[in-house]
C-alpha cells in the first residue's frame, strides 16, 4: 500500500502537487489545511483522503487524531506531536513543526512529511510517500517540491 502524506498547506497547494500524488492508495493530510477548498484537487484524485485537525484549522469536523490500521500496522495521525505514542501504535505521523522527521523513540517510529507552504530549518517544501506491506513499514521517502 502506497500512501501520500502531507501537512501544513495553510491555504496553498502548488499546482503540480495533486498530479504528483497520482498512484496513491490513500492520501493523509496531517492538519493546518486552513481553507478546506484546497483539498478539492486531492479529493478528485479518487483515493480515500484522511484529514486531521490542525491548530490553524476552523470547525470543519475533522478529528483531532486518527488511529488507522493498514497492512497490519497501527498508525496514529495527529497534527501536534504528542508527548508519547498511544498504546499499541507502531508509527506516529504528525505535522506542526514544518520540519521533516524520521526518528525511532521507544520502539515507535515518528514521522513528519515536512511542510507544503512555509517550511522551517532551511529545508524546501515537501510531502512524503509511505509504503507499508505485510505488517511492516517498508519505505518512508521525503519528496521535495
Amino acid at each position: 500500500m502506497r500512501i501520500a502524506v502531507l501537512s501544513d498547506t495553510h491555504d496553498w497547494v502548488p499546482t503540480s502537487l495533486p498530479g504528483r500524488l497520482a498512484g496513491a492508495d490513500e492520501i493523509w493530510h496531517l492538519g493546518d489545511v486552513c481553507d478546506p477548498s484546497v483539498l478539492a484537487d486531492f479529493e478528485q484524485l479518487g483515493p480515500p483522503l484522511q484529514v486531521v485537525m490542525g491548530n490553524c484549522d476552523g470547525e470543519y469536523g475533522w478529528p483531532i487524531d486518527l488511529q488507522l490500521r493498514r497492512e497490519e500496522v497501527d498508525f496514529y495521525l495527529t497534527h501536534i506531536p504528542p508527548m508519547r505514542a498511544p498504546k499499541g501504535v507502531k508509527v506516529v505521523l504528525h505535522g506542526h513543526t514544518h520540519v521533516p522527521r524520521d526518528e525511532v523513540r521507544g520502539g515507535v517510529r515518528w514521522l513528519n512529511p515536512g511542510c507544503i507552504s512555509n517550511p522551517r530549518g532551511g529545508v524546501p517544501p515537501s510531502f512524503a510517500w509511505l509504503e507499508v506491506t505485510a505488517g511492516r513499514l517498508t519505505s518512508w521517502e521525503i519528496v521535495r517540491i
